[in-house]
């Protein structure tokens, strides 16, 4: 049914910046908040960004400043602007639609060197 896949990803020295995407498919793409989360090894998955259909923004305390979080509408899909980065930033991101149930994309590893 609905489909997220991230892209973007990858190695950056600390301080450096990237940029996430996640295009999503097989639903009604606008209507839904949609979410930025991060895992890294031995720790719980966390919430980074969170943005409404409305275009209204939430940040994990230890980002704000440094990400942002958009959306298109027109192209389905949702960005996670990283700037700053930190090797306390290193992590799988993965994008989510926030419905009942969270439907998950397959994650992103964005690792950042020290």
């Amino acid at each position: 049914q609905v489909q997220l896949v991230e892209s973007g990803g990858g190695l950056v020295q600390t301080g450096g910046s990237l940029t996430l995407s996640c295009a999503v498919s097989g639903s009604l793409f606008s209507v839904y908040t949609m979410g930025w989360h991060r895992q890294a090894p031995g720790k719980q998955r966390e919430l980074v960004a969170r943005i409404t259909s409305g275009g209204s923004t939430n940040y994990a305390d230890s980002v704000k400043g440094r990400f942002t979080i958009s959306r298109d509408n027109a192209k389905n899909t949702v960005y996670l602007q990283m700037t700053s980065l930190k090797p306390e930033d290193t992590a799988v991101y993965y994008c989510a639609q926030h419905r009942g149930n969270y439907y998950w994309g397959q994650g992103t590893q964005v690792t950042v060197s020290s």
